[in-house]
């Protein structure tokens, strides 16, 4: 620490509300917080003595350590604590701070609602409010939405499609007793509502409602439709994953949402309990990984920004933690009032049937820890391995990885995979069109523009580029302009013949950091977990490549049809690089092809799209 700067900096703080940020003597960003009083806040974390400064002895281990290393410190001012707590978590997201524990999970969790204003609803899912009283909602469901809806239209006869009401004949699902046919009048509203009420009690009774799919499962078999019942155990599966405490009940009908951390070592889950009228509906977890100590505040206070970011459709009454601090939650209820449009009390529960609940939280929380940690043990020392190996600042517990592909210059495409907690994630997976004419100013596009997004995706730990020097340099250039704390390595392939050569477990590949490179053994298996990443992005990239170039051969074929030559697709596709391109060409460029016949290629292509 810089002793003389950090005193005048603290003796000069302003004590308004903002957001402070800390970096180190490398200008590499430490942390990021904010406070009603910036200078009281930040002074906080600092014991002086005569003149001297060091790392208050009653913070964290975690934080003593990032406070040990500042050697700037910045503020930003805003009116009011609530700028504040929204700045500081966006800007948490899009920078990543390296002592900043950074929450992804941030998804609204879809609903099943009916419309009982209808003369005959028929269920739904949405993640949104539907700006209607008439609307009954059910969930949240962070899994098993889906399974659930197709389970009602399966077992019961309901209107299959909204588009089946506008018919006046009754079509094939009346026929397999899979609708009632109300467009011929066989069912009337309030027969068809009784049927609704049946899909009521299946949405709330998970156990009645896989008891059935179990029925039609066995019936199936015996038909010998291994196929389809196999569907039918895919999705009892997924069900029963989620009915699991669907025995909790309580004689209170309450609407409370809970969350509970549990962290070991460098993991932790916080898992989130959905209970609606008395019954714990749903649940979901999020596993997190850090290198320090696990900051409950910070962690809880994150949750509750992401997740209820925007207006629910059947927001909670409370919010039951197993702690935090007096000064966050007034904040964050004033968060709640303002986004869900509902008074939501925060509520650290000391006994009673809410303490319970904690106590259940916590105790499905350290289970999945237990079998999490016991998983991801070996990869645990893999990743720091490689940490050791590439001299990264931190462990990189989660890996973006890139890869370009095209063919003579056309239908130049990028892929990216992303990998975290012994899995890719495919969810996450993003592939580009590119524009580049050759292999880096395609890589430059695809790390530009998903850079870009840091602010709706936050950044991962680690890039992993397919390419040498020149990709790791273009990619540490284009993560400085974000200002985010990413580190970058490069996988280059071994070339026999002027041929990269892929042959697993026995690739000579070369790993590439910003400041050497590394040569290993085909057997280590620090090069042969990155040779994973790399030909899991390269396959990805690859098929999005065929099926764009499959496409074009497609649209290529319909103007060889329509009686444009190949020589003169073969010139367009020469000069403009695409299909996309041809199509979107001025009538001037295509004359500057084509000639006289370029009046003809533009009307074929109007019809082409």
């Amino acid at each position: 620490m810089n002793s003389t700067y950090l005193l005048e900096r603290l003796s000069n703080l302003p004590t308004s509300s903002g957001v402070y940020q800390y970096y180190d003597a490398k200008n590499k960003l430490l942390y990021i917080g904010k406070a009603k009083n910036l200078k009281n806040r930040i002074k906080s974390y600092f014991k002086i003595t005569d003149q001297t400064i060091i790392p208050n002895p009653a913070i964290s281990q975690r934080i003593q350590i990032m406070v040990s290393q500042i050697a700037l410190i910045q503020t930003i001012l805003l009116s009011n604590e609530q700028e504040a707590l929204i700045l500081e978590n966006s800007l948490i997201k899009q920078l990543k701070p390296k002592y900043n524990i950074l929450l992804r999970d941030d998804k609204t969790y879809p609903y099943i609602y009916i419309d009982m204003s209808e003369d005959f609803p028929t269920p739904a899912i949405t993640r949104k409010i539907i700006k209607k009283k008439s609307i009954k909602y059910f969930g949240p469901y962070p899994n098993g939405a889906r399974e659930i809806l197709e389970s009602l239209y399966e077992l019961l006869p309901l209107v299959q499609k909204k588009s089946c009401l506008q018919g006046k004949k009754a079509c094939l699902f009346y026929q397999i007793h899979r609708c009632p046919a109300p467009c011929e009048g066989k069912i009337t509203q309030a027969q068809y509502h009784t049927t609704i009420q049946e899909a009521f009690k299946l949405i709330q009774n998970k156990n009645k409602l896989i008891a059935l799919l179990n029925s039609k499962m066995h019936a199936l078999s015996e038909m010998m439709r291994f196929e389809e019942a196999a569907t039918y155990r895919d999705r009892i599966n997924k069900l029963t994953a989620i009915k699991n405490f669907s025995v909790i009940d309580s004689t209170k009908l309450y609407d409370f949402d809970i969350f509970a951390l549990s962290f070991e070592g460098k993991n932790a889950i916080l898992i989130r309990l959905f209970m609606r009228g008395g019954k714990i509906i749903s649940s979901s977890f999020e596993h997190i990984k850090s290198e320090y100590d696990f900051d409950e505040n910070s962690i809880y206070k994150q949750a509750i920004i992401n997740y209820y970011k925007e207006e629910i459709p059947l927001p909670p009454d409370q919010i039951l933690l197993p702690s935090l601090d007096t000064e966050h939650i007034s904040e964050l209820e004033t968060y709640l009032y303002k986004n869900c449009h509902k008074k939501i009390q925060i509520s650290i529960p000391l006994k009673g049937d809410k303490k319970d609940l904690i106590g259940l939280a916590i105790k499905n929380a350290n289970e999945i820890l237990r079998l999490q940690s016991n998983r991801s043990y070996a990869e645990d020392v893999l990743l720091a391995a490689l940490k050791d190996l590439l001299e990264l600042n931190s462990i990189p517990f989660r890996i973006e990885v890139f890869d370009t592909s095209h063919h003579s210059g056309t239908n130049n495409v990028g892929g990216m995979v992303v990998y975290e907690n012994m899995h890719f994630i495919k969810d996450a997976y993003r592939h580009y069109a590119l524009s580049g004419s050759d292999e880096y100013s395609q890589m430059r596009e695809m790390l530009t523009r998903r850079a870009q997004d840091f602010s709706i995706a936050p950044p991962p730990h680690l890039w992993v580029i397919d390419g040498g020097k020149a990709q790791v340099k273009l990619a540490q250039e284009i993560l400085e302009s974000q200002g985010a704390e990413v580190e970058v390595i490069g996988i280059a392939k071994e070339k026999i013949d002027a041929k990269a050569h892929r042959a697993k477990g026995s690739a000579k590949d070369i790993l590439y950091t910003p400041k050497t490179s590394i040569a290993l053994k085909p057997t280590d298996k620090r090069l042969q977990f990155l040779q994973k990443l790399r030909d899991e992005v390269h396959r990805y990239a690859i098929t999005y490549h065929r099926q764009k170039k499959q496409k074009e051969m497609q649209k290529v074929s319909l103007l060889e049809q329509k009686g444009i030559g190949k020589a003169s697709v073969k010139k367009l596709l020469d000069y403009f690089g695409s299909f996309e391109a041809i199509q979107n060409a001025s009538s001037e460029e295509l004359t500057q092809i084509l000639g006289k016949r370029a009046a003809q290629i533009k009307a074929h292509l109007s019809t082409s799209g």
